[in-house]
């Protein structure tokens, strides 16, 4: 993974700081798709990369939610 972050270092952070990176990269994923909306993307690529790296994130805070 080039970009995003190994599963096991976002296993060490804590639920706020997992919320956060969250809504980063929601953020980042709506841009990604005006940029695809427009014509403008440089990596369609990206958008698969940001969506799986969130998929992860939920992941990860329901295992923490679940104990």
């Amino acid at each position: 993974m080039k970009t995003s972050q190994k599963t096991s270092q976002m296993r060490e952070k804590s639920p706020d700081e997992l919320h956060t990176r969250e809504k980063e990269l929601s953020e980042q994923l709506y841009k990604l798709r005006f940029q695809r909306a427009t014509g403008r993307m440089e990596s369609p690529s990206k958008v698969k990369e940001v969506r799986r790296e969130i998929a992860r994130i939920k992941t990860l805070l329901s295992e923490k939610a679940r104990g």
